[in-house]
């Protein structure tokens, strides 16, 4: 069989133990797959979606119940985006507890990383761009964290909502920042740690003489799978789209307070569970970013794994890594949940 363009942007053959579904998780080709799924049913919205504070969630309504098939596209569109950032979570790990950032990947790692904190952002700015009551929390607790940073948090606040508080402005900025700047900026850093995967030697795997077996798939077996994945994303977007729609509030309106058992959305909960311990500068701002930049350093402070242990769960030589990330990822699912209690 001849390869085509797609069969092109593999290598011609890849260990077969690294390509099982067990090591791989596939979540690195489930999270480009996600991407072009919000890329194509993003553009359908944009047709629809009215930038104003006075026409965003009435237009998001109209798209949902009016339009043929409009409903359909925005669940597709929310359970991707929602999906994508879980994905990229479950990468993220994979990539620590098999240790698959040894040099020279380390680079990728970081773009790697780079591509984590867009998708967060992306799915944090298309929350907001709803603007309907569902949303209060990212709104203004969310915005405000910016201005509680020292001397330049009021001139960031100022930047970032457009005004002295969320207006007009606030919206049509996010809108922006989503449709272009982070589009943009992911967009360029999908490509180019994609071609890093291709320039760094593919999956991690052990030298030649250190492998267990010498067995290898084709590129033609690779892609197969790789359609059967999606194949199997889609049917279960689509089912999850038809009976979960995606969330829907009144439209904010002009004065109201927030209320007092509004929640952020899920992937910010433990910071608003942090939040309940004091400081919004310290719990809100220094402490995130101080987690963000633990793990992001992981393949520069700490040991390396050992290459002959690469293209394997769990090596030895890099557990305190794995003891890290998973005492960060425990804390921030209980913290998580226990911002849920409440609403029970």
């Amino acid at each position: 069989m001849r390869p085509s363009f797609f069969h092109h942007l593999h290598p011609p053959t890849i260990p077969a133990k690294q390509a099982r579904f067990r090591y791989t998780l596939a979540a690195g080709g489930l999270a480009v797959f996600l991407v072009l799924v919000l890329f194509v049913t993003g553009i359908l919205e944009v047709f629809y979606y009215i930038p104003t504070p006075g026409d965003a969630a009435l237009s998001v309504q109209t798209l949902t119940f009016l339009v043929p098939f409009g409903g359909l596209i925005r669940n597709l569109h929310y359970w991707a985006a929602q999906f994508l950032v879980l994905v990229s979570v479950v990468h993220l790990a994979r990539v620590i507890f098999t240790g698959a950032y040894l040099p020279p990947r380390r680079f990728n790692y970081l773009l790697g990383m780079g591509l984590f904190v867009l998708a967060v952002l992306l799915d944090f700015t298309g929350y907001v761009l709803r603007w309907d009551e569902g949303i209060r929390w990212a709104l203004v607790a969310g915005t405000n964290l910016i201005k509680s940073i020292p001397l330049i948090g009021t001139a960031l606040y100022g930047s970032l909502v457009g005004g002295a508080e969320p207006g007009p402005a606030t919206l049509i900025r996010f809108y922006g920042w989503h449709i272009f700047g982070l589009m943009l900026a992911a967009g360029i850093l999908v490509v180019w740690h994609i071609f890093r995967i291709r320039r760094d030697g593919g999956i991690a795997v052990p030298p030649p003489a250190l492998r267990e077996t010498q067995l290898r798939i084709s590129r033609f077996e690779l892609v197969r799978r790789e359609l059967l994945a999606m194949l199997l994303a889609s049917v279960a977007l689509l089912l999850l789209s038809v009976i979960a729609p995606a969330p829907l509030a009144q439209p904010i309106t002009a004065g109201s307070a927030l209320p007092a058992n509004v929640r952020a959305p899920w992937f910010f909960l433990w910071v608003q569970e942090l939040l309940k311990l004091g400081s919004p500068f310290l719990w809100g701002v220094v402490v995130p970013l101080a987690v963000l930049t633990l793990i992001t350093l992981i393949p520069y402070i700490l040991p390396k794994p050992a290459v002959s242990e690469q293209g394997h769960w769990f090596p030895k030589s890099s557990l305190l890594a794995q003891i890290l990330a998973g005492f960060i990822f425990l804390a921030l699912i209980i913290l998580s949940l226990l911002a849920l209690i409440p609403a029970f």
